[in-house]
């Protein structure tokens, strides 16, 4: 049976459902995801290369997890039960970081990402997944437009970092 996926309108408000199948392809079809950038204590970023039978962007680098929310589910609890199916990470906690339109011309989502600062083991599912690594954001930097990670994680990536910014700013400003 196919995957069915919410469809939202402009303020996150499920309007119908429709197969995970009719999403990708139909840039019409809004619909909701969670993202999970696993952080470790040397500030490296955790990313997942895509299995090459993935529908969108196989063998690619992309962000650490990302899922589709089920029917009925929150962003937070599809970002544990994601970040528990694709690396086997349970019970970590997790903070809100952004939430922002994906818009492309495969797919439109609606994305809230969360961050794991995290140190322990990985366990990927290697159905989904060929490999994962830390990689440090100067790495990520030197790299991007380069073809190796997915367009979604490229954004993601000035996303993160511009909210890495502006939490660095306002730790200053705290210490003035």
């Amino acid at each position: 049976m196919s995957e069915m996926l919410e469809i939202v309108d402009d303020q996150d408000r499920v309007i119908g459902s429709a197969p995970r199948s009719e999403c990708h392809g139909n840039p019409s079809l809004v619909h909701r995801v969670a993202h999970v950038l696993v952080v470790n204590g040397r500030g490296e970023i955790l990313l997942q290369k895509r299995a090459l039978d993935k529908d969108i962007q196989p063998g690619k680098w992309d962000t650490s997890v990302g899922g589709h929310l089920d029917p009925g589910e929150d962003y937070e609890k599809a970002a544990c039960r994601e970040m528990k199916e694709e690396l086997g990470i349970v019970s970590a906690p997790l903070t809100y970081l952004y939430a922002y339109p994906l818009r492309n011309e495969v797919e439109s989502e609606n994305v809230r990402t969360y961050l794991c600062r995290y140190d322990g083991a990985i366990d990927f599912d290697p159905k989904e997944i060929t490999e994962v690594r830390f990689w440090e954001p100067a790495e990520i930097e030197a790299r991007l437009g380069s073809g190796i990670f997915t367009p979604n994680f490229e954004e993601e990536f000035g996303y993160y970092k511009r909210a890495l910014s502006s939490q660095r700013s306002a730790v200053s400003r705290n210490k003035e």
